[in-house]
């Protein structure tokens, strides 16, 4: 009896232990991501992808580099790869929203077919006539190469949601194609997690020896069909949880923890199956979860919050997954298997290429985009990398170097992906990107559509202040209308053969005060084909504010303006009489540094009238705080306030 309460104390007293040692790990962990979430950040300045700052991050924290981030460490946080995973699946659901699917049905189907099955035996084909070349893969039998192949060829299969979204978003894409290339994404990763359930399950009997017959068939099945259950479960759980009367936060904890709980319940259920029948029941749980989420997303009254959860914490997820993936990444292994990578990189364009082609035929999609249909699919990420990560948690040994070859064959299709989708998306003509703005002889040039007494005051004051000032309008009579001395151009439509012969190019900024509607097609046309810098917008429903602001245009709200102008007024009637030029000899400029003899001077060595003071320096259409000691650089956008007289004198400095 002593013996056995002894032994249940130091049970305890170890337990106690590697709980203290696991915390510390991860609070250790949480803070090295935290600095890795804004180091990584400077990826996007050199144009490439944030998952590739993290993962380099997770490299240099790991073991093989600064071992911040220790071997010992990395394998008791293992639980952090099964929280990130189940949420992973949640975001996939989420994005098969079976609505936007519908009007490109056989197409989307067709090329999905295409890329699934094509990209799916050319991968596993060629990771298994290379694997001689594959250090890991050189002493397996048959029977474990066709499974390590068959598993390769599966993650080769998986896309990236986020970053096809992302550069939909940049290039404000929209047609056919992209609309099919967005269908097809979704749906290729709903189905690669299918795919990998039954491969991965497959695989395991090939390693393990386990015949092939009927029952094992029947068990395979019944694994399916337990997972559908289990999803449905969960799609209740989670609906139940979002329905709790409680913050955000808990509710996405919550979530979390439900979506770990199915990958606890999966490796116990396998464990005590084992155990009782001496057969392993699998349920895969990236598959619970993805049912679960396509079902709330799609069936539930719950979706829209369900969505705003997801995307209010996936950066925080994100950032922890990819960064513990980077830490895992041998790179004495990498380093010789680097060429393996890109031969797999290569190889898998080629099946891409050809998939292209073949989905395309079966959706009835017009040649010219078939030959460029596997362009938007080249781009990895948040799957294949939990796919990845699923294969070297489940085969201890080699699934290491197994993650470390796809993990680098993953960032070179993230690195090379995204642009290669965007030189898609031109050659469809479906991008409506931001034209590159023309370089202007003057910078006070304005184009006003709409006419009436406002447009035409504002045109008189900006003549009083020197600005050439065009006005363009739809109708045909404009009445009694005092417009001597003003340049009006009367226009058929709004169209860009209009706005060419209104040399649009050559404004500086375009002011619309017609219907927002028209307001709306105006500053679509100025954003996509002359990149004007500035397009204010008077807006007449606030309900359009966001569509608008997207486009980057300065909005003016009526009934807001005047409450927040009369509020300035209140609480800083001198600053705002000033910046409103209401003071008598008074002005405020906005100019650009044009002469190359003030690029890199100090502001405080620019010797300017001493009524002149600078406001703001802006630069690449950033903000920056100014002081003295802040350089111009040419094409810097610096707002002045001074007399009139002072401020053209500046401006002929700042001039060429």
């Amino acid at each position: 009896m002593v013996y056995l309460e002894l032994y249940k104390a130091i049970d305890w007293a170890l337990s106690m232990e590697n709980f203290l040692q696991i915390l510390i790990f991860l609070t250790g962990f949480i803070i090295i991501a935290v600095a890795s979430n804004q180091i990584s950040k400077l990826f996007l300045r050199i144009k490439l992808p944030l998952v590739t700052g993290l993962l380099f991050m997770g490299i240099i924290a790991g073991p093989y580099v600064l071992d911040l981030i220790p071997r010992e460490a990395i394998a008791n946080l293992d639980f952090v790869n099964d929280f990130a995973l189940a949420f992973i699946a949640f975001t996939v659901g989420a994005e098969l929203y079976l609505r936007e699917l519908r009007n490109r049905f056989r197409s989307i189907t067709g090329m999905t077919l295409g890329q699934l099955i094509v990209t799916f035996i050319l991968g596993s084909l060629a990771v298994y006539f290379i694997a001689e070349y594959i250090p890991f893969m050189q002493g397996m039998n048959t029977k474990s190469k066709v499974a390590v192949s068959l598993l390769a060829g599966t993650i080769f299969v998986a896309r990236s949601p986020a970053s096809i979204i992302a550069v939909v978003h940049e290039m404000r894409a929209k047609g056919p194609f992209t609309q099919t290339a967005i269908g097809v994404t979704v749906l290729t990763d709903f189905l690669v997690i299918i795919l990998f359930t039954v491969i991965l399950s497959i695989g395991e009997g090939l390693i393990n020896g386990t015949s092939f017959n009927l029952i094992f068939i029947f068990l395979l099945i019944f694994d399916l069909l337990f997972a559908f259950i289990l999803g449905y479960g969960l799609s209740k759980l989670i609906g139940f949880i979002i329905f709790l009367k409680t913050k955000a936060i808990v509710k996405t904890i919550l979530i979390l923890l439900a979506g770990y709980g199915i990958f606890t319940l999966s490796h116990y259920l396998r464990e005590w199956s084992l155990l009782y029948f001496n057969y392993e029941i699998f349920i895969e749980p990236l598959l619970i979860c993805i049912i679960a989420s396509f079902i709330i997303t799609n069936y539930s009254k719950h979706q829209d919050e369900f969505l705003k959860i997801l995307h209010d914490s996936r950066t925080a997820v994100y950032v922890i997954f990819f960064t513990l993936i980077g830490a895992s990444i041998s790179l004495g292994i990498l380093a010789t298997v680097w060429s393996i990578a890109i031969a797999l990189f290569v190889i898998r364009l080629v099946a891409l290429v050809i998939a292209g082609f073949v989905g395309g035929s079966l959706g009835g999609d017009p040649a010219r985009l078939n030959r460029i249909a596997w362009m938007p699919y080249v781009t990895q990420a948040g799957v294949s990398l939990g796919l990845t990560a699923a294969v070297a948690g489940e085969f201890i040994g080699w699934g290491t170097d197994f993650a470390t070859i796809i993990v680098a064959v993953i960032v070179l299709n993230q690195i090379v992906g995204p642009p290669i989708f965007k030189w898609a998306i031109n050659l469809a003509g479906e991008g409506h990107g931001r034209a590159v703005a023309p370089e202007l002889v003057s910078m006070r040039s304005a184009l006003i559509f709409g006419l009436e007494s406002q447009s035409l005051a504002l045109a008189r004051q900006l003549q009083e202040h020197h600005w050439d000032v065009k006005m363009a309008t739809l109708k045909s009579d404009i009445g009694d209308m005092k417009t001597s001395g003003i340049n009006i151009h009367r226009i058929s439509d709004l169209s860009v053969e209009c706005m060419q012969e209104l040399d649009a190019s050559k404004a500086e900024t375009i002011v619309t005060m017609l219907s927002d509607d028209e307001n709306f097609q105006i500053c679509e046309l100025a954003f996509e084909h002359f990149g004007t810098k500035e397009i204010v917008v008077r807006l007449h429903d606030r309900n359009n504010f966001d569509r608008f602001h997207e486009l980057g245009a300065l909005i003016v709200e009526p009934s807001t303006a005047i409450v927040s102008l009369l509020d300035h007024f209140v609480r800083s009637p001198q600053a705002t009489s000033l910046l409103l030029g209401m003071e008598e000899n008074q002005d405020t400029v906005t100019l650009e540094v044009q002469n190359p003899n003030l690029h890199k001077m100090a502001l405080r060595n620019l010797h300017l009238p001493h009524d002149i003071i600078i406001l703001s320096v802006t630069r690449k259409g950033q903000m920056i705080i100014s002081h003295g000691y802040t350089r111009l650089r040419k094409k810097d956008i610096v707002t002045l306030v001074g007399s009139s007289e002072s401020l053209e004198n500046v401006r002929l400095r700042f001039e060429e």
